[in-house]
């Protein structure tokens, strides 16, 4: 169920659209759904229902998955009316699994739980016990049978104070849920015809009515507010930070760790503070993550070292580094960039779209654009690769074993002949012969007792 406004987000942008770990909330849902093998996975939306629709498409194409079906609920007649949309769709000879598409965190195995519970013959709700019930649909028991689901706003006192919640999941046979949703009524005190009175009608039909409780509220915990939004994030950022070290990753504060994708990471990695991880990350044995880095789409060898406020973004060409590298101080890798072992790229350096040899040296303010360079090249500061000519992009060659003076401009399309000189504050527009020094500046001129002009004189 994804068609609720989020009134309390103060957003245009959708609720179920509000990302955490850098996915959207429904589509963690989505994706807990795939990894316990959903027959049919149906998308009921409503508000927002076309940006809603358009961003799932594009994210099961992106990960070559199939896309979901839509349906949508217009108007919006509570819950139940919600259901009701996506029957035709809905197999008699399966079960229903119903999801809330602003609660991500839960868990595949606790949805397993739930459909074997079910089993095809049961009614199988999700509940919880929580401190501060206000707000839940609370859990009525005769023993340890269900009995009803009474909504906040149709409860009595004494059912106000029962700590057992309905948390918004269930799992009801098909064949069942069609005949019981025909039955609904909005006779409440919202006027909406409310799924949970199917446990209702469930229970005067004789059906068997079972609750599983959930021991860990985060699972089942919705997003109602950025502050809610906020809370899960953390404690699903704090999850992924135990699980890591758990491995054998050492990171110096979890709190203050971030992963929005995968990362999959070798023997004694090591990782500072305030590092954010998307898309798929690898790490080799030993690497070393100094602090405030952003790291996206990249593949990082063994022994290298990324120093603090490094900015490594792979895109869909991917970023690879080499064993033994040094990256940073505040270094800048592009998509495309692959450094081979030993590359040292030092402060304020970018690199995009290159190859660098093993041992290639850019230590400072430099650009390295559509550029093959060699092993051992000493790439000076300030120095430039201009591939671009106002319409198309050209590759830069430098060979082995050049030097780079600083403050050069290498014209592509370009070739620096290996064992090359170039000289400090060259611009080198053609091919230089191996073993040469190239100098390209023009001549010193020097004037006589010139003065600079004042302000105020004219």
């Amino acid at each position: 169920m994804a068609a609720g406004k989020g009134t309390r987000m103060k957003s245009g942008l959708p609720k179920v659209l509000h990302r955490l770990a850098g996915r959207a909330l429904v589509q963690h849902v989505i994706d807990t759904a795939l990894k316990i093998k959903a027959r049919r996975i149906v998308v009921i939306t409503g508000h927002g229902a076309a940006e809603v629709e358009a961003a799932l498409v594009e994210s099961a194409r992106a990960g070559a998955r199939a896309i979901p079906t839509f349906v949508r609920q217009e108007p919006q007649l509570g819950t139940g009316h919600a259901v009701q949309q996506a029957l035709p769709h809905l197999p008699d000879d399966g079960i229903a699994l119903i999801l809330n598409g602003d609660v991500p965190l839960i868990e595949a195995g606790t949805l397993r739980d739930l459909v074997a519970l079910c089993g095809g013959e049961r009614l199988a709700l999700l509940s919880v016990d929580m401190p501060d019930p206000t707000g839940y649909g609370r859990i009525v028991r005769g023993g340890q049978a269900v009995q009803a689901i009474v909504e906040e706003k149709d409860a009595t006192p004494d059912q106000r104070r029962i700590g057992e919640v309905y948390t918004g999941f269930m799992a009801v046979p098909n064949r069942l849920l069609k005949q019981w949703l025909a039955r609904l009524t909005p006779q409440n005190a919202q006027g909406e015809y409310y799924l949970t009175d199917i446990v209702k009608l469930a229970v005067g039909d004789g059906a068997a009515v079972m609750a599983m409780k959930c021991d860990d509220t985060v699972q089942v915990d919705g997003v109602n507010s950025p502050m809610q939004l906020a809370r899960l994030e953390r404690a699903f950022q704090l999850r992924q930070a135990h699980t890591l070290m758990e491995q054998g990753v050492r990171l110096a504060d979890p709190a203050r760790f971030d992963l929005r994708g995968t990362l999959a990471c070798g023997a004694d990695v090591e990782i500072d503070v305030n590092c954010v991880f998307e898309g798929a990350v690898s790490l080799g044995e030993g690497v070393k993550i100094g602090a405030n880095c952003m790291i996206s789409d990249a593949t990082i060898a063994a022994g290298a070292v990324i120093h603090p406020f490094t900015h490594i973004e792979g895109g869909t060409a991917g970023v690879r580094v080499g064993e033994g590298a040094l990256i940073g101080p505040y270094a800048r890798l592009r998509p495309g960039a692959d450094l081979g072992p030993e590359v040292h790229i030092g402060n304020f350096v970018e690199v995009k779209n290159s190859v660098l040899a093993r041992g290639a040296k850019a230590n400072h303010l430099a650009y390295l654009g559509d550029a093959t360079v060699g092993e051992r090249v000493n790439y000076g500061a300030g120095s430039i690769t201009a591939n671009y000519d106002g319409a198309n992009k050209h590759r830069t060659v430098i060979e082995d074993d050049v030097h780079i003076g600083s403050n050069c401009v290498l014209i592509a399309p370009v070739t620096i002949g290996r064992g090359g000189t170039v000289g400090g504050g060259s611009t080198i527009t053609r091919d230089t012969p191996a073993e040469s020094l190239s100098v390209a500046r023009g001549k010193q001129v020097t004037v006589a007792n010139w003065k600079r002009p004042r302000k105020g004189n004219r």
